[in-house]
């Protein structure tokens, strides 16, 4: 079989414009794994509502964000391609979630090279309905409908995989070099409580209780939460922080459902109004920046830690398009590879 990679991540609009917003958020928010209600209130909600306010606040918030080359997490993407495809022969694509970098566009593009195997990387480290289940589902709906002879094999979430926490590890130590801090908050994407428990696949475990994700459970497979406090532990280790001198937040709610605690913003203005003056705060739920890390926290979340007294806050980057990082997934997809003679493809 003709071996080739789809790397999938989030999306993004076309442009500024809120027109482009809007239709952006429509794909988005109309996914039922990000929003998990029936399809009623789903588009009473975000047809009937959220469309009707959000898109132009939306827009705004891009455009403070927004590169000459076009959407950050774009560009950043195509970057890393570039990276990863100078070290494998397997031709690798990409492809976003939503907006018109397509998933049907990646799949079809491999399928023109002849390609008939597809290593599905979504590029998330975490496992979540609403980022690798729905990116999975998806991928393997349109492989059947457009691509039947195409066989997928997807990359599990690699939260607790050394080299990635080797990666991200170095990544917060360069960032921090010279940095005065005297907090580093790791802070998550946020999903609602209800996802956890929707995605315990023995239905008894995910209690959210703050112990059931330090018990061994095979539920942690696909814990959202367990896997993202698992990052902090292995990263804490690898730098050798100081317990107390580091914790877990998370960020991005949306609506009045409970969502997983504690909020980041809560977090980051009760720190300011306890006295801290100097924080640090890495966001390994992106592996690339977008309006998530470069607006809601490097730019919202610093104005919260000022308004509250705190004086210096610093974002760290995500690893992006880091040589290293590159290097790594260049490494799983050189591995998954291999031709059956044993002899490496690249």
């Amino acid at each position: 079989m003709n071996k080739g990679v789809l790397m999938v991540n989030l999306g993004s609009p076309d442009s500024t414009d809120p027109k482009d917003v809007k239709k952006y958020l429509d794909e988005f928010l109309m996914d039922e794994r990000v929003i998990d209600v029936p399809y009623a209130a789903r588009a009473l909600l975000v047809k009937g509502i959220i469309l009707n306010t959000r898109p132009k606040k939306s827009a705004e918030a891009y455009s403070k964000i927004w590169w000459e080359e076009g959407s950050p997490l774009i560009v950043l993407t195509e970057r890393l391609q570039k990276k990863v495809q100078a070290h494998t022969k397997l031709p690798v694509e990409i492809a976003m979630r939503y907006g018109s970098m397509s998933i049907k566009k990646g799949l079809q593009k491999l399928h023109d090279q002849g390609i008939d195997e597809v290593l599905l990387l979504p590029l998330y480290p975490h496992f979540a309905m609403a980022t690798v289940e729905t990116i999975v589902v998806l991928a393997k709906e349109l492989r059947d409908e457009f691509f039947p002879k195409m066989r997928i094999t997807e990359v599990k979430p690699f939260y607790n995989k050394p080299e990635y926490i080797k990666v991200l590890g170095d990544a917060i130590a360069e960032s921090l070099e010279g940095v005065a801090h005297e907090h580093l908050l790791f802070s998550y994407h946020g999903v609602p409580e209800r996802h956890i428990r929707k995605s315990d696949v023995t239905n008894m475990h995910c209690k959210i209780d703050g112990s059931c994700c330090a018990s061994q459970s095979k539920a942690h497979e696909f814990c959202y939460r367990h896997q993202c406090y698992e990052t902090t532990r292995l990263v804490g280790e690898y730098l050798n922080l100081e317990p107390l001198t580091y914790s877990t937040s998370f960020q991005s709610r949306l609506g009045f459902d409970p969502w997983l605690q504690p909020y980041t913003d809560r977090t980051i203005e009760r720190m300011g109004k306890e006295g801290f003056k100097k924080m640090a705060i890495a966001t390994p739920a992106f592996v690339s920046d977008c309006l998530e890390t470069l607006e809601e926290i490097a730019m919202e979340g610093e104005e919260i830690f000022h308004e509250a007294g705190g004086h210096d806050f610093h974002t760290i980057p995500c690893i992006n398009d880091r040589d290293d990082w590159a290097g790594v997934l260049a490494g799983w997809i050189n591995e998954w590879g291999i031709v059956e003679s044993g002899k490496a493809i690249a």
